[in-house]
């Protein structure tokens, strides 16, 4: 009954053996966790930015590309302006400031230049007031046609918002327009 032609296995606890790895101190572990979970974000990211890459941009959005391709706004510019806004909340009462439509149309512009998508939850982060409110303010300006809302491919329970394309040319308008007023 025996065939003599296949190896012999080792027993179970040779096989455990040779697969298990040395075990970590306690007190590395908490930090290889987190580095595991870095490296599992990257990898999502990278898979999310190829599975919606170019290919998957309507026509109104590839009009919209080539016409402000004329009209670059460094992401650094965005950048600074985000930073200068929040500045303001060391030496002036944070409510006074309170404008979260601005503060998600300027954290969407900066994605956008610098081609990331941006989830909901990250949206209510950039917005700087509590989440119900800043979700009320998501609803207002997709419904303005301001913003766009797009499901994550890789996970349904995520919406990614954008700026929708006239949105987007109004942003480089204002942008090259604070430009032109800075040289002048």
């Amino acid at each position: 009954m025996g065939n003599s032609n296949h190896p012999k296995r080792p027993p179970a606890a040779s096989r455990d053996a040779a697969v298990r790895r040395p075990a970590e101190p306690a007190e590395e572990r908490p930090a290889r966790l987190q580095q595991l979970s870095d490296e599992v974000g990257r990898i999502a990211a990278t898979l999310a930015r190829l599975a919606i890459g170019p290919s998957k941009i309507g026509q109104k959005d590839r009009a919209s590309t080539r016409r402000s391709a004329s009209t670059t706004v460094p992401v650094d510019t965005v950048r600074q302006v985000i930073k200068a806004r929040r500045l303001r909340g060391r030496y002036f009462d944070v409510e006074l400031f309170a404008d979260p439509a601005w503060d998600m149309m300027l954290d969407l512009f900066q994605a956008e230049l610098a081609q990331y998508h941006v989830p909901v939850s990250s949206l209510c982060a950039a917005a700087a007031v509590p989440a119900t409110t800043a979700l009320r303010w998501i609803q207002s300006l997709t419904d303005a046609d301001i913003f766009r809302r797009r499901p994550d491919p890789l996970d349904g329970r995520r919406v990614f918002v954008e700026l929708s394309p006239q949105a987007s040319d109004g942003m480089r308008s204002y942008f090259n327009e604070i430009a032109n007023l800075a040289n002048a």
